[in-house]
């Protein structure tokens, strides 16, 4: 852990120990669970194009940006029709696929009750964010949700915060908690001036000064505390 990520359950002293006035989430693999999904996905693609599939290790080595920031990479030349093939697949499969993450909706009502306003970050397409919101019945819990081409760029870009703020309120600074799972988040909560929380044990929780928490039911422990 970076010298300067905070232990499980502690507030780092160069942060406000106070209630955020606003807390934005990332959507996959930080409320729910659906890696599986996007990974079958992908090979699916690169399969259909004649393209070297991806190794679970190698998928999880992938920046985790947009596909509209990432297909290139992906798919070369074939971007387009990558893309393409890849959102077929997910539509196919990514709602009898959707697994909510322990300590979520528990997490999402504990901020609900303390009256924080609350959205959704993502670098999911926002039409497909949107169908799993409503099919989880959580609509209620998020007062805005923005997705991949809802703003005019992506994570780690912070127009996406803004657009999530923007029918708040508050304004992004450290009143307002990001927690997200990857380094994208990180430096998406830093190029708006968030305070980071980083859900989980991968690589962005070694990243320094941000709040640690090993799942949403420490998050909620925390919120709870305050």
């Amino acid at each position: 852990m970076g010298k300067a990520a905070l232990q499980v359950e502690m507030i780092p002293h160069f942060y406000p120990r106070k209630l955020p006035k606003a807390v934005l989430f990332d959507w996959d693999n930080t409320l729910v669970d659906t890696w599986r999904v996007a990974y079958d996905s992908i090979n699916i693609a690169l399969e259909a194009l004649h393209l070297k599939t991806l190794t679970t290790e190698e998928f999880w080595k992938q920046p985790h940006l947009s596909l509209r920031d990432a297909s290139r990479n992906l798919f070369g030349d074939f971007a387009e029709e990558g893309e393409k093939i890849f959102y077929d697949a997910v539509k196919k499969l990514h709602l009898q696929e959707l697994i909510t993450l322990e300590g979520a909706e528990p997490l999402l009502k504990i901020l609900k009750t303390r009256g924080i306003y609350t959205g959704v970050v993502s670098n999911k397409d926002g039409n497909l964010l949107r169908k799993e919101i409503h099919h989880l019945g959580w609509n209620d819990h998020f007062h805005k949700v923005i997705g991949s081409r809802d703003a005019e760029e992506d994570k780690p870009s912070h127009l996406p915060v803004l657009a999530a703020l923007h029918t708040s309120t508050v304004l992004p600074s450290h009143d307002v908690w990001f927690v997200g799972d990857s380094i994208v988040d990180v430096h998406c909560a830093r190029a708006s001036g968030c305070i980071p929380i980083v859900v989980g044990h991968g690589d962005a929780a070694q990243e320094e000064d941000i709040i640690h928490a090993k799942n949403c039911a420490s998050l909620a422990r925390i919120i709870s505390s305050l």
